[in-house]
């Protein structure tokens, strides 16, 4: 496999991108009782930190375009390491979710730029198999990042929990600078290049998937946690076996995408992905309170999870080639309002305690998620038999 050492430093990379973003949910009640707020409050640590994550992801993108990607992706880790260890050091909400989003407002970039950066290592033939291996990463932070963090915050604590994180990104960080090759540039990314997607229905139906998919993901993932302890009498332990499911079910799910696209496409790929999501989130509402039927729902859920990611990626991708680059930054961009939607509905649930249909309103979106794929389908055949 040629550049195996590219894949896995921007794969390492994707797990600490995964795991800085996701870290709050599995440190909720440790860390909401040592800065003395509300486990809302922590998990808005996930929905301030998406909004951000979405303001940056074009902007930044379009501002470091002539950065070479070895510095870039090695500086954004950095910084990453940088934000985790002051945030081990400081003693306030208000410290830690300001350090959180300036350092999210960079972290943006980094997973469409490792999507792009792949294209532009890997062969043609060998892309859409070596940035589905890239996107593990997010998968592992899931099932092996979480449920460490969530055991480390219990038994030693958040700040050091924190400054694992750190030391694990700046490990990271030290990876990709040896990795990737010097002098690699990335495509230009214009204004224009905005406008002409605005332009394009089937592009804009193609990041509605993405929002309505995240949104549906995190109604459920933030307070998973939460949710074992209120209803189902489970503690740090159970919640990390939650964790765990979700992450090795995402890494099973997309490998077998790679595998299923290969025959299959990428539109009935995506589509069956979607309808397993829903699956899963149905499956964890109808079991809301016993443990073992949660946990099933989970696994489900987590099949189709980042094979759904990875094969909207492609889809764009293989959508409009030119604008390949704007079309990723954008989805990532989207990507994190629907985290933002998602938690956020999910936080003012939990806040007035109608806790059983918090996983009711992820199957609403999975569903929206599966109608707006199938206008989307309906729109691309109209246009190639228009052409």
């Amino acid at each position: 496999m040629t550049h195996l050492s590219s894949r896995l430093a921007l794969l390492s990379g994707n797990f600490i991108t995964g795991l800085s973003v996701l870290a709050p949910a599995g440190m909720l009640t440790e860390l909401a009782a040592a800065l003395h707020v509300t486990v809302r409050d922590i998990g808005l640590l996930v929905t301030y930190g998406a909004v951000v994550l979405c303001l940056a992801s074009p902007l930044v993108s379009w501002l470091t375009a002539r950065v070479g990607r070895r510095l870039l992706m090695s500086g954004t880790l950095a910084v990453v390491a940088a934000g985790h260890f002051l945030s081990a050091s400081v003693d306030s909400y208000v410290a830690i979710l300001g350090l959180r989003l300036a350092m999210l407002a960079l972290v943006a970039i980094y997973t469409p730029q490792a999507a792009s950066t792949m294209a532009l290592i890997a062969q043609e033939k060998e892309r859409p198999a070596a940035i589905a291996f890239v996107f593990l990463g997010w998968s592992l932070a899931i099932a092996v990042g979480l449920p460490l963090i969530t055991m480390m915050t219990s038994h030693f604590g958040w700040r050091e929990a924190y400054a694992a994180i750190g030391l694990a990104a700046a490990v990271s960080a030290a990876l990709n600078f040896a990795s990737l090759p010097s002098g690699l540039q990335g495509h230009p990314l214009s204004l224009q290049s905005f406008v002409d997607i605005g332009r394009n229905r089937t592009l804009i139906l193609i990041l509605l998937i993405t929002l309505f998919q995240m949104s549906g993901q995190f109604s459920i993932t933030v307070y998973m946690a939460a949710l074992v302890q209120k209803v189902a009498g489970g503690g740090p332990a159970a919640a990390g076996i939650l964790f765990t499911l979700l992450g090795v079910a995402g890494l099973i799910g997309n490998l077998a995408a790679t595998r299923i696209v290969q025959f299959a496409g990428v539109n009935r790929t995506l589509g069956f992905f979607i309808m397993v999501m829903m699956a899963g989130g149905l499956t964890f509402s109808l079991g809301n309170g016993v443990l073992a039927v949660m946990a099933a729902g989970v696994f489900i859920l987590g099949l189709g999870i980042t094979a759904g990611n990875t094969m909207q990626q492609a889809r764009l991708v293989t959508a409009a080639p030119l604008l390949a680059t704007a079309t990723v930054a954008l989805n990532t961009s989207v990507l994190y309002v629907g985290q933002a939607l998602g938690s956020g509905a999910a936080g003012i649930l939990y806040q007035h305690e109608y806790y059983r249909a918090i996983g009711f309103v992820s199957v609403v979106f999975f569903a929206l998620a599966f109608a707006v794929f199938t206008l989307s389908r309906v729109k691309s055949q109209s246009v190639s038999r228009s052409n």
